[in-house]
């Protein structure tokens, strides 16, 4: 299951957060973990709570007002209730300067502090999405995920039936590459699955008989993309006997694959000398578009068909 420190989250946001690490050991700063969060019931981020406590606390004026309202020895254990809880961080917002009982129990407790100038609700947002994006539950797939017309689709099938050289193809006409071999899916939002690429593969397609390319030197920086909601999952098939098996030439239903719980729409293409894939794919894109806008090709043509067979000249 994914985890997140503490200092790396305190990294990837310090620029955008204007972040100040106020106190705590970076190197041993607490982790969170998906499994655990999953389990717990509390929530990942919010403002100071001692009924629903949050993985990551925001300490802003109206937290200073109310606890300075309070006696000394109330305060006291409200917070050591809080911090027993298992609060991975504290952040203090507003510009606002920390106290010095909360240092105070930081400090006793362990719990990072950090400090940002910005509104506490701008934090919460970025952080929550922030989190959202990387706590998600991932899976991987073989394949290759593109960004075709504006879609994420993701090129399967057998090895060396040509995913590759059909993505090169596509790049070529203005695709851009998310990732190829290994595709990093993550459930990111309840019907929504974003696709990206690991560390180590970014930029690079394999391309039999020419080895590894990158794409991002060759085709400049429009021909990559960072990451991709995946839409459309394109499954390439050889066909045996001069035919797929399965595969219905009119199919009248939508064929759908289950990743995570997240259904996406699927079709399969036969590979054979002389077909136009990258046309094919592009084509099987526009469709989809068109199906999510209500306007279904084969459908209409069936009532045509049965509008006539209904009414003979």
């Amino acid at each position: 299951m994914p985890r997140l420190s503490i200092a790396r989250l305190f990294d990837d946001n310090r620029a955008q957060l204007k972040l100040a690490w106020v106190q705590g050991d970076r190197d041993a700063s607490p982790t969170l973990d998906s499994e655990r969060i999953n389990a717990s019931g509390k929530g990942l981020i919010g403002h100071l709570n001692f009924i629903h406590a949050n993985w990551i606390h925001i300490f802003s004026h109206t937290e200073a007002d109310y606890l300075a309202q309070l006696e000394s020895h109330a305060r006291e254990r409200m917070l050591s209730t809080l911090a027993a809880d298992g609060v991975a961080c504290f952040v203090v917002s507003d510009g606002e300067r920390p106290p010095d009982y909360l240092r105070e129990l930081a400090m006793a407790t362990g719990i990072p502090m950090l400090s940002s100038p910005l509104p506490s609700l701008q934090i919460i947002w970025v952080i929550r999405t922030y989190l959202g994006r990387e706590l998600a539950e991932c899976v991987t797939r073989h394949g290759v995920l593109l960004d075709v017309l504006g879609m994420g689709c993701l090129l399967t099938g057998d090895s060396g039936v040509g995913k590759s050289e059909l993505a090169l193809e596509l790049i070529t006409r203005g695709s851009g590459l998310v990732a190829d071999d290994v595709v990093e899916l993550y459930h990111i939002a309840p019907q929504t699955l974003e696709g990206r690429c690991p560390e180590m593969l970014k930029d690079f397609l394999e391309v039999r008989g020419l080895g590894m390319l990158n794409i991002r030197t060759i085709f400049g920086e429009t021909a990559v993309r960072m990451r991709k909601n995946l839409k459309l999952i394109v499954q390439l098939e050889r066909p045996v006997g001069g035919s797929v098996p399965g595969l219905e030439r009119l199919p009248l239903h939508a064929t759908v694959e289950d990743i995570m719980g997240v259904p996406v729409r699927k079709v399969q293409l036969p590979v054979a000398a002389g077909r136009n894939l990258a046309v094919l794919v592009e084509a099987a894109v526009r469709n989809y578009v068109l199906q999510l806008r209500g306007i279904d090709s084969t459908q209409d043509f069936v009532r045509r068909q049965e509008r006539q067979l209904g009414h003979p000249d």
